[in-house]
């Protein structure tokens, strides 16, 4: 391993682990851009390594969530076998895909991330349950960007489990948390037949440098007023999403 790509990894752990911690999601969001443009890898390797980095640092931040009992097991499995065809088929074909429409899809998800962090909700608004046909839609969509591009997809989830099955906030952030790790650790299985084309030691390195930072940011978080962060990680991911797609204009 090189020392320097070393460094380069332990501070990418630190600062996903941050952003998960702080923000409570976004870790995909930023590990990958950082694989493909500190670590070269191919935006298929990206997405699969980031799927590991993700899915530990869920796996590893539920715990606490099952112990306060902010869980909801049975909405979570509702919502992850509901999106288990596009999860499992977009992985499967994701590396007939061509990288440009990965990485301008890529974009568009990120750009949506940040409008709903940006966006101020009406509480003078009422808020209606979700029908079960956008129930299904969503919960397609979620598997879509997970297979597609290793993301998670839980600034999509939390509404879907406050619109649709009336989840309180915090049982939401728990909730979502265990369908990213169900949805990352499903899209991961089913890359096994591109596993052999990454080198795992780096996304390793950074997956644990992440779960260990994301834990002592999240305490620090619950003391620490996030929405200033929340708008800064909003603005950053527009960034990110215009530098791709101009990359892939000028390419």
């Amino acid at each position: 391993m090189d020392i320097g790509l070393i460094i380069t990894a332990v501070l990418s752990g630190v600062f996903i682990g941050s952003v998960l911690g702080f923000i409570g999601a976004g870790g995909a969001m930023v590990s990958v851009p950082i694989f493909i443009y500190l670590f070269d890898f191919s935006p298929v390797a990206a997405t699969t390594a980031s799927l590991a980095v993700v899915g530990l640092a869920a796996i590893a931040g539920l715990g606490p969530k099952f112990k306060s009992d902010d869980v909801l097991v049975k909405e979570g499995l509702t919502i992850w076998s509901l999106g288990l065809v596009s999860n499992i088929g977009f992985s499967l074909i994701v590396e007939d895909i061509s990288e440009t429409v990965i990485l301008v899809g890529f974009s568009i998800v990120l750009i949506g991330a940040a409008y709903s962090m940006l966006k101020v909700p009406a509480k003078s608004v009422a808020e209606e349950r979700m029908p079960s046909w956008a129930l299904i839609i969503l919960s397609l969509v979620i598997g879509s960007i997970t297979g597609l591009f290793g993301i998670g997809g839980g600034f999509i989830a939390i509404p879907v489990l406050v619109l649709f099955f009336s989840t309180p906030q915090n049982k939401a952030a728990g909730t979502s948390l265990f369908i990213i790790a169900l949805n990352s650790l499903t899209a991961l299985l089913a890359k096994i037949p591109i596993w052999d084309q990454l080198n795992w030691q780096y996304p390793i390195l950074i997956a644990i440098t992440a779960v260990v930072t994301a834990q002592a940011a999240s305490k620090i978080a619950a003391r620490t007023p996030t929405v200033h962060l929340k708008r800064a990680f909003a603005f950053l991911l527009i960034s990110i999403a215009g530098f791709t797609i101009l990359n892939q204009i000028i390419l």
